[in-house]
């Protein structure tokens, strides 16, 4: 029963996690980026800081539920 539960939070989990970093705006032109464009790091908007914040507890809930499973902390 349990583990069924934490099955779906991993999957919606991992469907959360794909939506959400296609969402991400890119950050610069790879290695052409790198001369002298340092503004883009520079700050962020309020919606992107939300993001990044939503991302990161997707992400650890995704993390938490593959370490139950993996090692079979959960029957």
């Amino acid at each position: 029963m349990l583990v069924n539960i934490v099955w779906a939070v991993q999957i919606v989990s991992a469907l959360l996690l794909i939506i959400l970093i296609l969402l991400h705006s890119p950050k610069g032109d790879g290695i052409a980026g790198m001369g002298g464009v340092s503004h883009v790091f520079a700050s962020q908007k309020s919606a992107e800081k939300g993001l990044n914040k939503l991302t990161g507890i997707i992400s650890a809930i995704f993390l938490v539920c593959t370490f139950l499973l993996g090692f079979g902390l959960i029957r």
